[in-house]
């Protein structure tokens, strides 16, 4: 095995000058490599307005194909006896196709079933407490439950008959204060 001396001349000793040139030869050869593969590729202008020109045209021949389709007349497949009629007539032997036809008779509607009088409903949107709001013992939502299943139209009593079930405001707290069994009175 080499001595540790001779091993670090080596390792610190200056490449020679064909090492240097082989380096840049490399590189060169690598420039040169990617010159040849991206110097006839098209730049500019021109390769696009081509590009631009060929899709125009496959465009129009498009179009123009889809408008002999829809206007012309054709064999789709003559041993089978399908043809291909404009567009236009189509639509007139359609249209006269579905005039000759009396319509369909319309299937039976679902109507809705008639809710029963003993189901309980909502109560009515005067007597629903506000949310945090303390209610007073007399209030009607705590008074009786028949009395919130009733219809709408027996619940909007006269104002007379009202007043006494349901305090008026300024016997009712305000929504900010915090709730109390006994309801605060206003000036």
């Amino acid at each position: 095995m080499a001595d540790p001396e001779s091993l670090r001349q080596i390792a610190h000793s200056r490449a020679p000058l064909s090492t240097w040139l082989g380096v840049m030869l490399l590189f060169a050869l690598f420039g040169v490599i990617v010159l040849a593969v991206i110097g006839p590729m098209p730049r500019g202008s021109d390769y696009e307005e081509t590009r631009a020109k060929k899709r125009m045209e496959q465009l129009k021949s498009v179009r123009e194909d889809a408008e002999k389709a829809l206007n012309t007349y054709a064999w789709v497949d003559k041993n089978k006896d399908v043809v291909r009629i404009p567009i236009s007539r189509a639509i007139e032997l359609t249209t006269a196709d579905l005039a000759k036809q009396k319509p369909a008779p319309a299937g039976p509607i679902a109507t809705p079933q008639a809710q029963s009088p003993a189901a309980p409903t909502s109560p009515a949107p005067g007597a629903s407490p506000k949310p945090g709001a303390a209610q007073p013992a007399g209030s009607p939502s705590t008074s009786a439950p028949a009395a919130s299943a009733s219809p709408p139209a027996q619940t909007a009593a006269s104002p007379s008959t009202q007043a006494p079930s349901s305090p008026s405001p300024a016997t009712q707290p305000a929504a900010s204060a915090p709730a109390s069994p006994v309801p605060t009175t206003g000036p």
